[in-house]
């Protein structure tokens, strides 16, 4: 659906469907590349291992992992979750790009600022932040937790669908995924903003010697090539309203925490979680409301791609069993 509803407006506005350059390059690269390492990474050092008493034996115990683990239906989930995953991927960063085109005019970065303020008596978040945490050293360390979203998509879908001991795990996290780029897109027309740096860039002067601040350079002058000079000569990727850091990582926590067996991986992901929260506000990419309904986003993703892939969970703790499989794939068993 988004796809489609991209190429119809690229046909209306006449302009080109992009796949921006990214981590690794463009998405079409990407993706098999990380499938590549992927593949790889999981067959050579278990076969290494395997093979540890008698080195000769290598290709025999890698074709027996090939055969164990990158069966048929595994296959088919990397094909249909990564084909799921690029047309929505690229329909929403196309959509993105459309939207001063469709919407220019309509900002509402005063009633999201009024929002914020409101909430903390008159105060601005992002200068109470720079107060408590300072510029320095809190700075780059949250820059960094920021910028490691952008490999950190593409790496943990394919994470998913490589490694998920459940082959209905894989296809829930893809599922989830898409379903928060294509809410997200529609966020963005249903409310219309930049967000507080681009609105009132002299609050975050002093943070220019971040990666972060690089970033948003680039995507100012980006925005101001394809609305001033030439819509063909660049893409533009400034929008607020809703925040899909806050979106995707909050959706990949909530399904780490349901199918991820180690402790240590899902606690990573919730402290992940909330330094990408506090760094969307300490940057002014968003505002508060914008994270809410990031928030929102990824719970109702989360929700409903347990419902298509079969998931069931528990009113009690943490666990999903899943009631879709195959039979290669074990599916846990509830006790009597």
């Amino acid at each position: 659906m988004t796809g489609v509803v991209a190429f119809a407006a690229s046909l209306a506005l006449d302009l080109p469907i992009r796949d921006p350059d990214g981590f690794l390059g463009p998405s079409w690269l990407r993706l098999p590349l990380l499938v590549l390492g992927a593949f790889l990474g999981d067959v050579i050092p278990r076969a290494v291992w395997r093979a540890r008493r008698a080195p000769g034996q290598f290709r025999v115990r890698a074709r027996e992992i090939v055969d164990e683990h990158w069966t048929r239906e595994r296959v088919a989930l990397l094909v249909i979750g990564l084909g799921s995953f690029y047309v929505t991927y690229v329909g929403y960063r196309s959509l993105k790009s459309f939207l001063p085109f469709i919407r220019e005019g309509r900002l509402q970065d005063h009633l999201l600022k009024s929002i914020d303020r409101a909430v903390f008596f008159g105060e601005d978040p992002a200068i109470l932040l720079h107060q408590v945490l300072g510029e320095g050293f809190s700075a780059h360390v949250l820059s960094f937790a920021y910028l490691f979203f952008l490999p950190f998509v593409p790496i943990s879908l394919i994470a998913w669908l490589v490694w998920s001991r459940n082959i209905s795990f894989g296809y829930w996290y893809a599922t989830s995924l898409c379903l928060c780029w294509t809410m997200g897109a529609a966020s963005y027309y249903a409310v219309p903003s930049l967000g507080p740096v681009f609105a009132s860039p002299w609050l975050y002067a002093d943070l220019e010697s971040t990666g972060v601040a690089s970033l948003q350079d680039g995507l100012y002058y980006s925005r101001i090539d394809a609305l001033f000079v030439d819509p063909l000569m660049d893409s533009q990727s400034t929008a607020g309203f809703a925040s899909l850091h806050v979106a995707i990582i909050l959706c990949a926590a909530l399904i780490a925490h349901y199918t991820v067996r180690h402790a240590w991986i899902r606690w990573s992901m919730w402290v992940f979680f909330a330094l990408t929260v506090v760094a969307t506000i300490y940057f002014g990419w968003h505002y508060v409301a914008d994270d809410v309904a990031g928030a929102v986003i990824a719970i109702v993703a989360v929700w409903l791609g347990g419902l298509a892939t079969g998931q069931k969970f528990e009113r009690h703790g943490r666990s999903s069993h899943p009631t879709t499989s195959t039979t290669d794939v074990p599916v846990e068993q509830e006790s009597s």
